[in-house]
């Protein structure tokens, strides 16, 4: 009778808190406070209803139902989550300023304690950006150097494909190599050999953990007022190597595997890189201009894989009054990428590979306001210019002097992704490069 007791006195604490629960939430939500948005269990918030192999279609039913602005709780901290274009450009471009803070990830916060350029806010955040950015001009980032050094790689990966012999290969660590090695001339100052084990090692553990680290030596440690210490540059580093290996490389193994699946497509692309650039010279960043359907093949590429479809966690600076809500300071702000890149006002078949989303009537390429693979606002990611070049010259480099072949039929080439939750990772899969 003892323990019929106490269970039954569980079971109404159990209730009690659940109905409480409600209650909270209920009161933050509606219209002048809060968006609302699903009910959250006690102690798990909305955890159940977001988790699983593909995370962002759960954040698709969510704003089906609750519409494009909508708040779940990962247990008791509200996060709210935007899922249009509109919402997301009103959010981060219309009111920078006030999403400009980055949101709370504890798994980041542990590695990085809030250090670094992609996981801090505030003051810390605008010195190691603008450090960024200067740095990366100075290394030549939109200047003739860098797209020197862009097309230098590009004929080492030529070299490493004519290997192959156009024998069926993995292509994951050969765009690796070469995209590595460009943020490694800017990072370390110096590229490496693609064979030196210690090189593919970093490549590996990059490819596995999205990890690496690296030291740099400055004398400003004990300026408080100063983000120039080893903490700040050491994950600033990081964040270099990480986002400008990864990414880029990603994008490179899934967009030729959309290739191998769209024979049509590689053929036009060819049969632009013949007229407008030829056998006789190697692709330069001012041909993109004079190559609208290569440029709409890479902008769909981009599009398409959806990269990272929830987008990196913004935070609101301060009590900011959103489409009748008021989202207070602090909260965290989910900018959900991936319905921004499929939504159907911006795009006529959003979950079809189609580099008509990027030409107008007359074949000329034209820009659509849902292209947003890199954010946007003030957070906007440090790197786009690099990886634009980088992908232009790497595809146009590798289509002119190669045909792909599938090793399977093409039927058989799934382009969904084998994982996507933060990243958007491309099946396994093997390809022939013949030489034209």
């Amino acid at each position: 009778m003892e323990v019929l007791g106490v269970s039954a006195v569980l079971l109404l604490a159990c209730v009690v808190f659940f109905l409480l629960n409600i209650l909270h939430t209920s009161r933050l939500q509606g219209k002048g406070k809060l968006p609302p948005g699903p009910t959250p269990w006690p102690f798990l918030g909305n955890i159940l209803q977001i988790c699983g192999k593909d995370t962002y279609k759960s954040f698709f039913k969510l704003g089906e139902k609750y519409g494009p602005i909508y708040t779940i709780y990962m247990g008791q901290k509200p996060i709210v989550i935007l899922t249009s274009c509109d919402a997301v450009k009103e959010a981060l471009i219309y009111n920078g300023e006030k999403f400009i803070g980055r949101g709370y990830t504890p798994l980041m916060e542990r590695i990085t304690l809030g250090h670094g350029l992609s996981n801090s806010s505030g003051e810390r955040w605008k010195q190691l950006r603008n450090f960024s950015l200067m740095t990366m001009r100075n290394f030549g980032m939109g200047k003739r150097s860098i797209e020197e050094r862009i097309q230098e790689e590009a004929q080492f990966l030529l070299e490493e494909i004519r290997k192959t012999k156009g024998h069926p290969v993995d292509p994951t660590f050969y765009f690796s190599k070469a995209v590595s090695n460009i943020i490694a001339s800017v990072v370390f100052g110096e590229r490496f050999e693609y064979e030196d084990k210690q090189y593919l090692y970093l490549l590996d553990i990059l490819n596995k953990i999205f990890s690496a680290f690296s030291s740099v030596s400055v004398q400003e440690k004990d300026m408080p007022e100063s983000e120039f210490h080893m903490d700040a540059l050491l994950n600033t580093m990081v964040d270099f190597v990480v986002a400008g290996t990864e990414t880029v490389s990603t994008t490179l193994r899934y967009g030729f595997l959309i290739l191998l699946k769209n024979p049509d497509v590689e053929e036009r692309v060819k049969k632009e890189i013949d007229q407008v650039i030829g056998q006789n010279r190697e692709p330069g960043i001012e041909d993109r201009s004079k190559m609208p359907y290569t440029d709409a093949v890479i902008h769909e590429i981009q599009r398409f894989i959806d990269l990272i479809p929830l987008g990196l966690p913004r935070k609101v600076t301060c009590d900011v009054f959103f489409r009748d809500y008021v989202i207070p300071k602090g909260t965290t702000v989910y900018p959900i990428l991936s319905t921004v890149l499929r939504d159907p006002k911006q795009f006529k078949n959003p979950n079809q590979f189609n580099p008509g989303h990027f030409l107008d009537a007359n074949g000329k390429f034209r820009k659509n306001d849902g292209f947003l693979p890199f954010s946007a606002g003030k957070r906007i990611c440090a790197g786009e210019g690099l990886a634009r070049m980088e992908l232009f010259l790497f595809i146009s480099i590798i289509l002119q002097n190669f045909s792909l072949k599938s090793v399977v039929d093409i039927e058989e080439l799934d382009l969904t992704p084998q994982i996507s939750g933060f990243g958007s990772i491309p099946r396994s899969y093997k390809i022939c490069f013949i030489p034209r």
